[in-house]
């Protein structure tokens, strides 16, 4: 299963705040090159090369359904190349800002991914990054639980994303450790208020659902919808609820 940026963008208001929480911490203070990892349509990417018009962007997707939309926003100081963030740090190119809003939750081992990054910042160059907190968020809990009961157990053959991220600690020590200073490291939540149980699901199906489903037939997908639906009914008792979706904004000047 692709990734949908119709669906992914259903929720464009309530994804897009923490992108520009996160892009008011950049100084544009010697910034004359930018990469954004995991860009998705590029929008964002344009709404940064905008405000930091000096500085030359690249933003970089590993979905080609998401960065077919990418064209539109080309500019003089932004382009676009499909790779994922392991070519990248394979490259390892240097940036002045290597900027992430809400990708790098996909990618394993940020015990060793995250000093990789750092490493390809330049000096007095800065790091900005936007993750939802997974294990804390209950759509995710629900998630995790569900997949590890039978049957679905059994139609993924054990199989199941395991929520990657750290501790707060350990990306402090993490940023620390490699260089980093003026480090802000922000825990927020951005409310989604659901209407319904449908609501709800369509907010995740958009993203942590997506490795799921790709891997259930037709006949499966049907019967874990309506299991996933049900529980998420469980979980929220009366409608409209609150969904309370927690997200973490990391940053840091390295030098």
């Amino acid at each position: 299963m692709p990734w949908n940026p119709d669906t992914y963008n259903q929720f464009k208001n309530i994804r897009y705040q923490p992108f520009f929480d996160l892009m008011e911490l950049i100084s544009s203070e010697n910034l004359k090159t930018a990469i954004d990892i995991g860009c998705g349509t590029g929008e964002q990417t344009h709404i940064l090369a905008q405000k930091f018009d000096k500085t030359k962007f690249l933003g970089i997707d590993s979905s080609p359904e998401m960065l077919a939309k990418s064209k539109e926003f080309e500019r003089d100081n932004l382009y676009f190349k499909l790779a994922s963030v392991e070519e990248f740090t394979e490259s390892h190119q240097k940036y002045d800002l290597i900027f992430s809003n809400a990708a790098l939750q996909w990618s394993d081992k940020h015990d060793e991914l995250f000093p990789q990054l750092i490493s390809q910042i330049n000096e007095n160059g800065q790091f900005a990054v936007q993750m939802p907190v997974q294990r804390e968020n209950i759509l995710n809990k629900i998630l995790i639980e569900l997949v590890q009961e039978k049957p679905f157990n059994e139609f993924l053959n054990g199989w199941k994303r395991e929520p990657t991220m750290l501790g707060i600690d350990e990306y402090a020590q993490i940023m620390f450790d490699d260089g980093l200073n003026d480090i802000q490291i922000v825990q927020k939540v951005y409310p989604l208020i659901a209407e319904d149980v449908e609501e709800l699901f369509d907010f995740i199906s958009g993203s942590a659902l997506i490795p799921y489903m790709e891997r259930f037939s037709e006949d499966q997908h049907e019967f874990f919808v309506a299991e996933y639906k049900s529980r998420i009914q469980k979980s929220f008792k009366k409608f409209p609820a609150i969904y309370a979706f927690k997200r973490l904004l990391l940053y840091g000047r390295k030098g």
